[in-house]
Parts: C-alpha cells; structure tokens; sequence
C-alpha cells in the first residue's frame, strides 16, 4: 500500500469517525482537567513530600546523572506501545471499549498532573519546565493516543453491530478491515517511535537549560 493510498484512509476515517474524535477528544480534555483539579486537592504534606523527590530528579538533572537516552528511549517507547497496543487489542474486543475510555481519561489525568503540580509548586519556571519535559513528546503523543482511542471505539461499535444488530457490511471482508486496523497500528507506532526520540534526546537537554538556568532551584 502506497504513502497516497494510507494518506487516503486516514482521510476517509477521520471524516468518517468525526464525531467519536470530537468525544474522544473531550474526554481526553476532561482528564487533562481532573488531573489539574487533584493538585489542588493535594494536602500540603503531599505536595512537599512530592516536590522532594522531584527536586532531586532536577538535581540529579543538573548534574547529568539522569538515565542515558537509550535507555530513557527505550523504556518510553516500549512502554507507550504496550499500552496503545492494549488499546488496539481491546477494539477488538466488544467488552473492551469502556476500557479504552477509561485508558484514555487516565492519560489525559497524568498529562493534566504534571503539568499542573509543575506550575502549582515551581510557578513560572515549573511552566517551563512542564512545557519543555512534557510538550514536546506530547506533540505526537497525545495524536496518538487519540487516533488510536478513535479507531479501537469505531472497530468495537462495528463488530458490535455485526455480531448484535444483525448489520453486516458489503463494502469490505473482514480480512480488509482487519488490514486497515492494523495500518493504524503501524502508524500509531511510527508516532510514538518519534515521540520516544523527542523525549529521549531532545527533553533532558531542554530541561538542563532551564535548571540550569534558575540555579537549580
């Protein structure tokens, strides 16, 4: 399958699963908030026993006493392909969907947690902070997961007409429709293969510089 014909199925699911996208999206958006809202809701005891231990990681930042980026490459890539591969394997599953929902929510309260701890405790420089470690794997990060969130609910819903609601599809057999579920897969991984690489290479420097910068404190 050429780079056009994979352009164009990507093209035709995104219009045709618009509204699941727009509900993906918000929750997504939702989890991003609640994971605000829990800093708020944190005891003072919490939050200084938290900012403690990550002092230290800053600390250990500064000093270039941090994992080496394979490593860090490694266990970010393989880790964020488990779990949308989980994702992927629950779309296949009828019961699998609200998990996928609740998957996705969990990402979006741990974006929504470190990003709001980060600029709760440490003000303008967490905001810098949270923008160079955690924005810039993000950038395709989030993408993905919201693809794949999209496309595991869509092949849920289908297969649950199918078996259910007696619907059967003429348009495609069930061979094709597995092939274009696992072109999402693939795309998905090639995602997060880059987004790996950013948070790997590219963010530890990002937040040397910053660290540095405001002394280390």
């Amino acid at each position: 399958m050429s780079n056009q014909q994979i352009k164009g199925l990507f093209t035709k699911h995104i219009r045709e699963h618009s509204s699941i996208y727009v509900f993906v999206f918000v929750l997504f958006l939702m989890g991003v908030i609640f994971g605000a809202v829990i800093v708020n809701s944190m005891t003072f005891s919490q939050k200084e026993d938290l900012y403690f231990y990550l002092s230290r990681f800053f600390g250990q930042v500064s000093e270039g006493k941090v994992a080496t980026s394979a490593d860090m490459f490694q266990q970010s890539f393989l880790h964020n392909v488990k779990y949308l591969g989980l994702m992927w394997i629950l779309g296949i599953s009828i019961i699998g969907l609200p998990v996928i929902l609740i998957m996705l929510f969990l990402k979006g309260i741990v974006v929504g947690f470190s990003v709001g701890f980060l600029v709760n405790q440490m003000g303008w420089k967490g905001f810098l902070l949270s923008f160079v470690s955690v924005f810039p794997q993000n950038i395709l990060m989030i993408p993905a997961f919201i693809i794949m969130s999209t496309a595991g609910i869509a092949v849920s819903l289908k297969i649950f007409r199918q078996l259910f609601l007696k619907k059967k599809s003429t348009l495609e057999s069930p061979y094709q429709f597995f092939v274009k579920y696992a072109i999402v897969l693939g795309v998905i991984c090639l995602m997060i293969l880059a987004a790996s690489s950013l948070e790997a290479y590219a963010s530890p420097g990002l937040m040397k510089s910053v660290v540095d910068a405001s002394g280390g404190k």
